[in-house]
């Protein structure tokens, strides 16, 4: 159905996503996805390495005349700051008589791939680890979830994010409708619907940056519109709300995923847990007062909003490094510092949504299959027809 591979390093030359599955027919609107592009590079906290990119995608194949052709879709976004690193991450074999020009890491940083992937690959310098272990790479899964945003679209589907807690502020997660969502303008310093809980968030920020610490935090990923009957609970790995816990947690630093209340469903009894069934007969569609199971039951979609929360722990490059091991000489060292944000939750709902829309659009594709956009239009249709008659 909707797959995609990505390929390329943070200081390579830039970052590759191949898409297919995509029907042929439908409208792709590239400011709209440099714009999503934009968006993920957003957030009061972020580091150096925003100022020296400005992502664009180029279309390599796959769309012509504005329209996917039906065939895979290859994407390149460059990066700029690879006139920095030709050397370093030059494909050919290069000998340096200046260590300090080859860049090379051997302190792994507590919290990163570092050491498991060198470990792993039997690499010494954990550069071979980390630059394709960087969230850098979350920029190709963003034009990915942006052409997967522009066919959900076409049935109606929307995705956006807030941040709902950033380093245990508020003491609980803000709660926000699609309403207050969708209201926040795209220069928003952290894409909280409270503005003071969002001064609150950057003045804690601006604490731990003079501390050189990093936080973590709370996103929420809110799927309006979606129909009911995505996924399924025939097996496990069809299971709607299992593919979005699965996209939601390969974020990188995501830790925790929750759908609707999530963890609060351990904690009380199931007639404060489930939503209760209603019926409007004038618009012929059964409806539910509350939306505590996230608008998945089951693992299929139920009509109500999606709404996905991740839970990102605080960034693993310190400024104040950690103590780490030389992996060379096994002494115990400071870990390595590499260019990083100090909170990048803002950016993570941008990703998030990219990935919920991912996922969205396979099920969709799934449920309404179609070679050319009209013929999956025509399914959807006759799909939303019979709903109204059950």
């Amino acid at each position: 159905m909707f797959t995609f591979i990505t390929s390329g390093e943070s200081h390579g030359k830039g970052l590759v996503s191949i898409i297919e599955g995509l029907p042929a027919g439908l409208p792709v609107d590239l400011n709209f996805i440099n714009h999503e592009l934009w968006r993920r590079q957003q957030g009061y906290g972020r580091g150096g390495r925003m100022k020296i990119e400005k992502d664009e995608v180029e279309i390599m194949s796959g769309v012509r005349h504005g329209k996917t052709l039906g065939t895979p879709i290859a994407l390149l976004t460059r990066n700029r700051d690879f006139e920095n690193w030709v050397e370093v991450m030059n494909v050919e074999p290069r000998d340096f008589t200046d260590e300090k020009r080859a860049r090379r890491v051997s302190r792994p940083r507590p919290g990163h791939t570092d050491l498991a992937g060198g470990l792993k690959y039997d690499t010494h310098d954990l550069r071979d680890i980390l630059e394709r272990a960087s969230a850098r790479e979350t920029t190709a899964r963003v034009a990915v979830g942006a052409f997967a945003k522009l066919l959900i679209k076409e049935i109606g589907i929307e995705v956006l994010s807030h941040v709902a807690m950033i380093g245990g502020t508020p003491a609980q997660p803000l709660e926000a409708s699609w309403e207050q969502i969708t209201a926040l303008p795209d220069d928003s310093p952290l894409r909280c619907v409270d503005a003071e809980v969002e001064r609150q968030m950057m003045a804690l920020i601006d604490r731990t940056k003079e501390e050189k610490d990093t936080l973590g935090g709370i996103f929420e990923v809110v799927a309006h519109n979606v129909v009911t009957g995505l996924g399924s609970h025939v097996q496990w790995n069809r299971k709607i709300d299992g593919r979005l816990a699965q996209a939601i947690m390969c974020i990188h630093a995501v830790k925790a995923v929750e759908i609707g209340i999530g963890t609060q469903v351990s904690k009380t009894t199931g007639s404060h847990v489930h939503d209760e069934i209603g019926y409007n007969s004038e618009a012929r569609k059964f409806t539910r007062p509350t939306n505590r199971a996230g608008g998945i039951e089951g693992g299929i979609s139920n009509g109500e909003e999606v709404r996905v929360r991740g839970h990102l722990k605080p960034i693993s490059t310190l400024r104040r490094p950690l103590a780490s091991v030389d992996v060379l000489t096994k002494e115990e060292s400071a870990a390595a510092f590499e260019r990083s944000d100090i909170v990048a939750v803002t950016a993570a709902g941008v990703i998030g949504e990219a990935m919920v829309a991912i996922v969205l659009a396979d099920a969709a594709l799934e449920k309404f299959a179609g070679d050319s956009l009209k013929e999956f239009e025509r399914n959807f249709a006759g799909y939303v027809q019979q709903l109204k008659e059950y």
